[in-house]
């Protein structure tokens, strides 16, 4: 692999919605974005996502052999699928996170998927950031940074993603490198899919509210609203981040409503996070992106456009790929790792200083 210069990174990304395995092309030094390649999602069954919801919460034991396995073997079954790769970036399934406690749990080995494609595979990107007293979460700004400059973006844009937890990437594309002063501001919003993902499963077995049309059909309860927001983690300063399930308690607010009640409660929670997150972010983004499946809920988007004064649009609108931007990320990171550069910084996960984080695992002889 070259030391320097534009080289094909593969990344892939099991996210907190449980759903799938994105995997995604990107072709970078590990600065500039030069273009993107190839993609492919392999979607969990409903077996595998039961064996990973279970394992939900669980930190490193031999109990968690066959999560593990599973992750390696569908990992290893989307990215063999892809050619003339020059490094694969490994984000694994995030099971556990308490970073208070400077700990950190993302299943599968990359060694193993290093052996079985043949390439050299960067992982465990959180540990290190975490080691060093930093959120260890959200770790995607420093991509967002690189697609500000690949959009040409002259003035303060944002990225939020909405996938089992929310994040938001407040960006000023003026600025020279991602870990400049003020160049980056990044958090954890707050629950997004996870909550309404659970109720739908639980309630109608089906992964999520397509179209958000359970929601547009019910009503959203004011006062688990309010008693949501006075939840100590909105008040606290950025950057800080979320465990899947850290607002379990909001689930048990709505058992007593109704399936489309709930479902409109859950969606206006997510939006009205966000909305709440937005007065944390040194000045008005001229523009919200949005990525992830949370993006493809109208009944979401309207609440976010009625709370917030700025366009509020999907990636696609800027030509990006909404599913995959996560899976780019990592495959951008894994490059930044190996050329030794920055992958985090105080203003995306309150580390004390810029830190480049990824274990490094090539073949087995």
């Amino acid at each position: 692999m070259k030391k320097t210069g534009f080289i094909t990174a593969l990344g892939a990304m099991s996210g907190t919605s449980l759903d799938g395995v994105d995997a995604a092309v990107v072709v970078t030094d590990g600065i500039t974005i030069k273009g993107f390649g190839d993609t492919a999602y392999r979607p969990y069954s409903d077996r595998e996502s039961a064996v990973l919801k279970g394992a939900l919460g669980q930190w490193p034991s031999d109990d968690l052999a066959e999560a593990a396995e599973l992750i390696e073997t569908v990992h290893a079954q989307v990215l063999s699928g892809f050619d003339d790769v020059d490094l694969v970036g490994f984000h694994g399934q995030t099971l556990a996170h308490d970073p208070d406690n400077r700990r950190t749990h993302q299943c599968g080995d990359g060694q193993v998927l290093a052996d079985v494609l043949g390439q050299t595979v960067v992982w465990d990107f959180r540990s290190a950031d975490v080691e060093l007293g930093g959120q260890g979460a959200p770790l995607a700004p420093f991509y967002h940074f690189a697609l500000a400059k690949y959009l040409h973006a002259d003035a303060p844009v944002a990225f939020l993603n909405l996938g089992g937890v929310g994040n938001l990437t407040w960006i000023d594309p003026t600025k020279d490198k991602p870990e400049s002063d003020g160049a980056l501001l990044a958090f954890d919003t707050g629950p997004a899919n996870a909550p309404l993902n659970d109720l739908m499963l639980a309630r109608r077995d089906v992964s999520f509210d397509a179209d958000g049309l359970l929601a547009s059909e019910g009503d959203v309860d004011d006062a688990i609203i309010e008693s949501f927001l006075d939840h100590a983690f909105f008040y606290r300063m950025p950057p800080k981040s979320l465990d899947r399930d850290d607002f379990a308690d909001l689930t048990a607010a709505v058992a007593a409503l109704s399936d489309a009640d709930a479902a409109a409660t859950l969606t206006a929670a997510a939006a009205m996070s966000v909305v709440k997150a937005m007065e944390h972010c040194p000045s008005p983004p001229t523009r919200l992106l949005v990525t992830g499946g949370g993006r493809k809920n109208p009944t979401l988007m309207a609440m976010l456009v009625a709370g917030l004064d700025m366009p509020v649009v999907p990636v696609e609108d800027a030509g990006l790929d909404g599913d995959m931007l996560e899976a780019q990320a990592f495959a951008y990171l894994a490059v930044r790792v190996v050329r030794g550069l920055p992958t985090s910084c105080r203003g995306t996960t309150g580390v004390r200083a810029a830190v480049s984080g990824g274990t490094i695992s090539r073949p087995s002889a």
